[in-house]
């Protein structure tokens, strides 16, 4: 792959397609469609994801093989192919996929992008000159494919893969991190809160516990996404029929790529639905999108229970991780939970962007495949990122203000709930408002009134009874 740099940098040669001649940059792996595309759509920084060029180079590569072991392609080309695509697989072609993200809606642009760096590249191989076709982008690397099966097949096992090797690792790095906690702080009672107001006691491990099982909760659904990314559209070719593809020519590239990836593709039941719709990738972000709410969720609960260090909860003592204020000496920020909640923003927006793209189909096309993908596969690494961050630098560095919970408990005017199924709601609800009027607690005004005998009182009085199941029954508040 050696470039000649004895030739100048506007130095081009003239390459042909059906609609004309165009100069394209004479270093360029790339050809004539991918130069029409550059100067089509100059609309954005945005290209295609690294994941997606891997994948196209993976079926590049696979397909190759089928069609030469089907008897439709010379072993000379295959071989070729095959060599080509693996180096588009391992990324030493990155510079030569251009293209931007808004171009045609099917992604014809980068499938003939793939094309066209893979017959040339495979024709340099042979010894023949870029552009000269001795190996073919249509003939022979898009031999039983179409634009329109390829690249859906492409964002399918680019989704699946991230997920595999990226996001389940991390979510279940931050999953065993916030279990640690759970059992960690399970011995540490402090006080429950229901809207941002005291509520009855709860053990930090409980919260701690409550966040691991959204984030198992999410493992599953990511799961569960994968399997609706199982079914891929290849072989269906240009509407669906699968005209001039050979009908084993998907399960074989499948089962290859299947076995190269370690994810389970299949071809699709219904080649109509593959390709005139995407609710697989709708339901993958969707999922992806739960995750991210659920994420939101715990991010704001750490930065909630960490604030202060003196004027708020500070139920928590965060990892400190920079400094917090260009004026306020000395203040530290919860700047890793920040980051992730920006994230879940971005993930969710994510989402509208997909699920619009999932309804913009007529008839046998959906038409903002790469736009799709780009968001998509954006959400899966910003998840995986950002809990892989949230893991190492915030919650596996928590520690709990174990007296700061003593103390807020004890003040608590919801202590008076434990009371009520003996006392009545009536009468616990003004014990309340007396301890509120004089500034003294539960505890003492109702010793001072005599409510009940000062043992029975210390029994239901006990924080840690209350974050158990038990104990007399009635109204539990809201």
């Amino acid at each position: 792959m050696k470039t000649n740099q004895n030739l100048p940098a506007s130095a081009t040669r003239i390459e042909r397609d059906t609609m004309g001649e165009l100069a394209v940059p004479v270093e360029a792996y790339y050809g004539v469609q991918t130069a029409r595309a550059i100067e089509n759509f100059p609309i954005s920084t945005l290209r295609m994801p690294r994941s997606v060029i891997r994948a196209m180079g993976m079926i590049k590569r696979a397909a190759a093989t089928v069609n030469h072991a089907l008897g439709l392609l010379d072993k000379q080309p295959a071989e070729a192919i095959k060599r080509a695509a693996t180096e588009v697989v391992d990324g030493k072609l990155d510079g030569e996929f251009p293209v931007d993200i808004f171009q045609t809606g099917s992604g014809t642009s980068t499938n003939m992008n793939t094309n066209e760096v893979i017959s040339n590249r495979a024709t340099e191989l042979l010894g023949g000159a870029r552009g000269s076709k001795l190996v073919h982008p249509n003939d022979h690397v898009n031999l039983g494919q179409s634009s329109n099966d390829v690249i859906p097949t492409a964002i399918h096992i680019a989704a699946s893969e991230m997920m595999q090797h990226q996001l389940l690792p991390a979510l279940t790095r931050l999953h065993r991190a916030l279990k640690n906690k759970a059992k960690e702080f399970d011995k540490i009672v402090k006080i429950g809160r229901t809207h941002l107001q005291d509520a009855t006691p709860v053990r930090l491990g409980q919260e701690f516990g409550g966040y691991a099982r959204q984030i198992e909760l999410g493992i599953q659904r990511v799961t569960q996404a994968q399997v609706a990314l199982s079914e891929v559209a290849l072989g269906g070719t240009a509407v669906g029929t699968g005209l001039n593809c050979h009908p084993k020519f998907s399960a074989k590239v499948m089962s290859i790529i299947s076995k190269e990836t370690g994810c389970s593709f299949k071809e699709a039941k219904n080649h109509f639905e593959a390709q005139s719709a995407q609710d697989s990738l709708v339901e993958a972000s969707g999922q992806l999108r739960n995750v991210a709410v659920s994420l939101m969720k715990i991010a704001n609960d750490i930065r909630w229970l960490g604030s202060g260090p003196r004027c708020g909860l500070g139920e928590i003592n965060l990892p400190e991780t920079q400094p917090g204020s260009s004026i306020m000496p000395g203040k530290v920020n919860p700047v890793i939970a920040e980051s992730v909640t920006m994230v879940c923003a971005q993930v969710i927006g994510n989402d509208v962007t997909v699920t619009v793209g999932g309804q913009a189909a007529n008839f046998e096309l959906i038409v903002m495949m790469p736009v799709m993908a780009y968001n998509l596969l954006q959400s899966i690494e910003l998840l995986a990122t950002a809990s892989n961050n949230f893991s190492a630098k915030c919650i596996e560095g928590i520690k709990a203000n174990e007296e700061r919970c003593k103390s807020l408990i004890e003040e608590s005017l919801a202590m008076c709930t434990a009371l009520a199924p003996e006392v009545g709601y009536e009468a616990a609800a003004k014990l309340a408002k007396d301890a509120y009027k004089s500034g003294k607690t539960v505890r003492q005004v109702a010793k001072e009134q005599k409510v009940l005998p000062e043992k029975r009182l210390a029994e239901l009085l006990d924080p840690w009874r209350m974050t158990e199941p038990g104990g007399p029954v009635g109204s539990a508040g809201g």
